[in-house]
């Protein structure tokens, strides 16, 4: 399969023209791809839409907002951010509930939250790795949680869509025994299972909500402050040496971000898994069964009430 230029990617997301005002909310989207995402976003709708963006970072957002091209319609245009620590579903769950109360209709997700770290399992007063719940439970509950507002959007006639950039094909077999990893966690085990788990989430919510859109994507490398900003000093230490030597080989946050938006676009409706240039990469590297799918969205339930 031929892969997209940057340049086809560009003019096949600047061709997006919905009737409606799209409503997009960008989970993670103040800094790396998610900053990405949603700033092409903005860009390619010409800030015609009402764009949110979650996170803790204000200072950041305000200053990504502020760059957002300036709407020229007039109604149901807004672009905001909502302060939450993520990892934390308690947190996550006042979002949501807000949400629901003013915002009727959400046509696209894109949830990128993500953590460097060295540690070991590190859990929240929630009894959750802090992050696994950012890889994959907070994803799981904003999913959750929104579905009413993406159900209205379908029914609407507009595109509903869900997309969760972590790692698709990246992933290992999982411990249907220790799911959590409460018990086998690692950094092996941890980096197998979170690109597993965000398969099956997006396959069981598509065998769910099948009339909508759910999508897994892979990046590839992307020059983001990730590393730069981990609690870890060894992992800040090795950006100063991994950063200029695969410079060449890394895709810009501006880059990334165009062709994760022309996955998410082009998606079709059911499970999608989306590669490096926004093209679909089908089932490689897919570890997963009906079992697992039933099994991990069983625990997550329990694992995410609140």
């Amino acid at each position: 399969m031929s892969v997209p230029s940057l340049a086809a990617v560009r003019a096949s997301n600047a061709a997006f023209s919905p009737s409606y005002t799209p409503v997009a909310l960008f989970v993670g989207g103040t800094s790396g791809i998610g900053q990405g995402i949603a700033e092409a976003f903005a860009r390619h709708t010409h800030g015609n839409a009402h764009i949110i963006i979650i996170g803790r970072n204000r200072s950041a957002a305000d200053s990504i907002i502020a760059r957002f091209p300036k709407p020229t319609a007039t109604t149901g245009i807004t672009h905001e951010f909502i302060q939450c620590d993520v990892t934390r579903m308690r947190n996550v769950q006042v979002v949501t509930k807000e949400l629901l109360t003013r915002v009727p209709k959400i046509n696209f997700l894109v949830m990128t939250p993500g953590i460097a770290t060295m540690k070991g399992r590190d859990e929240t007063d929630e009894g959750i790795d802090k992050k696994l719940a950012l890889h994959y439970y907070t994803r799981w509950k904003f999913t959750n949680d929104l579905m009413p507002s993406l159900l209205n959007a379908k029914g609407a006639g507009e595109d509903a869509k869900v997309m969760s950039v972590m790692a698709a094909g990246r992933g290992g077999e999982i411990d249907l025994e220790d799911l959590g990893l409460k018990k086998t966690y690692s950094l092996r085990s941890n980096a197998q299972a979170a690109p597993t788990y965000n398969d099956l989430m997006m396959q069981e919510f598509s065998a769910r909500h099948p009339q909508l859109t759910f999508a897994h994507a892979y990046p590839g490398p992307v020059r983001t402050p990730i590393m730069k900003t981990s609690d870890s000093t060894l992992i800040r230490a090795a950006s100063y040496v991994v950063h200029p030597f695969f410079f060449p080989f890394m895709f810009s946050q501006e880059d990334a971000g165009e062709f994760m938006l022309r996955g998410l676009l082009r998606s079709a409706q059911g499970f999608q898994r989306i590669g490096t240039r926004g093209e679909d990469m089908g089932m490689k590297n897919y570890f997963g069964s009906e079992l697992a799918r039933k099994r991990l969205w069983e625990h997550t339930v329990n694992a995410t009430q609140v």
